[in-house]
């Protein structure tokens, strides 16, 4: 089946072509490029009366409420829901200016939403973070590969398409800001919170499919949103859990970490998120970036010239909690800069503080005007001064459809690749009656990462599994060696996300002593595939399993897609989006 007409991927392969070309000198688009429909220049650049007499009519709380974006979790179960009534409650009363979907289904989404909007005087900002579709948020959107895959099919055109369907299924539910793309290079393997997450790790490839992805947003009336300024790629700590320290210099950045940002700000990109890293070369603290002035005004609004919307990397993340109080902080992030204050576990509490702050004289009144100024040219932009309600009554039509979930599959298919195969064992050749045996490395135990594939292999081999966690007993571990004895192959699968090969990462002594031994302990000649369902760099620790493969992610797509690799049905061509040991760019 077809999924596109020939002028149609012309069209998009010669469009896409400029912008790569471009993206490969890491200079400007040149003026033959086709201008996008998009930018934030013309967006904030608006002063319709709307947004003025909207702007004018407001209270200093009011306005306040403005930069406030609550987390929802998406479902809905009834009238008397504790959170329905109170964010409710606190849209009704002017206290925030948007909400954050979490998890949940799409009729919750659209009907809270919907109901949310309805209680509002000025029209809500409903965002979700969707770099994997809605579906990482919302049951029944189309579930796409993370950014690396993407990436690996070197196809910004796919890219696009994408993201429409990203766009176009999130206005159905009346989402209008995508937290994506994430434009962090993966510069250190060890990456425990970026990693797949990211385009990759060389800039012209980055800067060219992030442009493919912004513009497929912004197109299709949602806006997009760079993350996470300065650069989260080269840090070692997750800042849900700490804070992390980019160590590099400002020439450092200039090389690396703010090109693909500045690449995102020439394509017009609407909004930019702030991560909660210090870079204590620039700023001369260990201040995080999200509560930074250097870092904000300074670098990304006067000398980067962005004029776009701002937003704090979400608020509740354990990288900014020294001791201060939510409160605290968010007045510092309303001093560095930010126009939105994203997701406080308490959004009251917070109002109460800024407002307070404004009436000390600590913030001035201009300040948040300047903020809730950009707030509402975007909103104008959405179209939500003309429409703020969305119909509910044909979204099996619009979301997860099947031409949209072909869509998913091309990715996940064209993103798979065969990093190494000295000995040729693709596809998999063995006896009919053959046994294959299935070996799941987890690094935490409890995990059921590996068990839907290995399903789907037991409906095409005669299969066994043997899961290897930390928790492993010995009793376990000889059972599985057993079981490879009289194996035909022994496919080795692993969904770890992130991968540092130093002892943080969990894999035990144990378990990477067993994977090493596979091919010893298989019989001589035996096949021993690994399928990475996550990171790639894990296979720089077991160089000595000569056939490996990476699909980025453990969806039913990916799967699917290495079961139809196994058969000879699908040649593997995905190209590895970073760099690893031995392996040629």
């Amino acid at each position: 089946m077809r999924l596109f007409h020939k002028p149609f991927i012309i069209a998009l392969f010669l469009s896409f072509f400029a912008w790569s070309q471009a993206a490969l000198s890491n200079g400007p688009v040149p003026e033959s490029a086709p201008q996008q429909k998009v930018s934030a220049q013309t967006v904030f650049s608006n002063n319709d009366p709307w947004i003025e007499k909207t702007l004018s009519g407001m209270s200093i709380r009011e306005k306040v409420g403005q930069m406030i974006v609550a987390k929802v979790d998406a479902r809905f179960s009834g009238d008397q829901d504790p959170q329905y009534l109170l964010i409710s409650r606190l849209a009704a009363e002017g206290k925030i200016g948007g909400i954050m979907f979490l998890k949940g289904d799409i009729l919750s989404a659209g009907t809270l939403a919907n109901r949310l909007q309805e209680v509002s005087k000025v029209p809500l900002l409903v965002s979700a973070d969707m770099e994997r579709g809605m579906a990482m948020r919302l049951d029944g959107a189309t579930k796409f590969s993370p950014a690396m895959a993407l990436s690996a099919t070197g196809d910004p055109a796919l890219a696009w398409r994408m993201a429409e369907i990203v766009a176009r299924e999130a206005r159905s539910v009346g989402i209008h800001q995508n937290y994506a793309p994430t434009v962090d290079l993966n510069i250190n393997p060890a990456n425990p919170v970026i990693n797949t997450r990211s385009f990759g790790d060389r800039i012209a490839l980055v800067n060219a499919m992030s442009a493919a992805v912004i513009d497929g947003l912004q197109s299709n009336g949602v806006a997009a949103t760079a993350k996470h300024f300065p650069g989260h790629g080269d840090v070692s700590v997750d800042s849900h859990q700490a804070l992390p320290v980019l160590k590099g210099g400002r020439a450092r950045l200039e090389n690396y970490e703010l090109k693909p940002f500045r690449s995102a700000i020439a394509q017009g990109v609407l909004s930019v998120m702030v991560g909660h890293l210090a870079v204590p070369k620039l700023t001369g603290s260990m201040e995080p970036a999200s509560l930074s002035r250097t870092i904000i005004t300074d670098l990304l609004r006067e000398e980067l010239g962005f004029k776009g919307l701002v937003v704090t990397d979400a608020l509740n993340m354990k990288a900014l909690q020294n001791g201060q109080t939510p409160g605290e902080i968010a007045i510092k992030a309303v001093q560095a800069g930010n126009d939105v204050l994203l997701y406080p576990e308490e959004p009251e509490p917070v109002f109460d503080a800024v407002c307070a702050a404004v009436e000390r004289g600590d913030i001035l009144e201009s300040r948040i005007d300047e903020s809730v100024r950009r707030i509402l040219q975007l909103k104008h932009w959405l179209g939500l001064d003309r429409q703020k309600l969305v119909d509910l009554t044909n979204l099996a039509g619009q979301v997860g459809t099947p031409a949209n979930q072909l869509v998913a599959a091309q990715i996940a298919a064209q993103s798979l690749t065969l990093v190494r195969d000295r000995h040729r064992l693709l596809p998999l050749h063995i006896p009919q009656d053959g046994q294959v045996v299935n070996i799941i490395l987890n690094d935490r135990v409890g995990e059921t990462v590996g068990s839907d594939f290995a399903d789907k292999l037991a409906l095409t081999y005669n299969a066994r599994r043997f899961r290897i966690t930390p928790a492993t007993t010995p009793e376990e571990y000889q059972a599985a060696s057993q079981a490879l004895e009289p194996a035909s192959a022994v496919i080795l699968t692993t969904g770890i996300q992130a991968w540092s090969g130093s002892p943080t990462s969990k894999l035990t002594a144990k378990q990477r002593k067993f994977v090493r031994r596979l091919s010893s302990v298989a019989p001589a000649g035996t096949p021993v595939i690994f399928v990475a369902f996550g990171t790639p760099y894990i296979l720089n620790a077991f160089p000595g399993i000569g056939t490996a493969l990476c699909a980025y992610s453990a969806n039913d797509d990916s799967e699917a897609a290495v079961i139809r690799v196994l058969k000879g049905e699908l040649l593997p061509k995905g190209k590895l989006p970073v760099s690893l040991h031995g392996v040629k760019p």
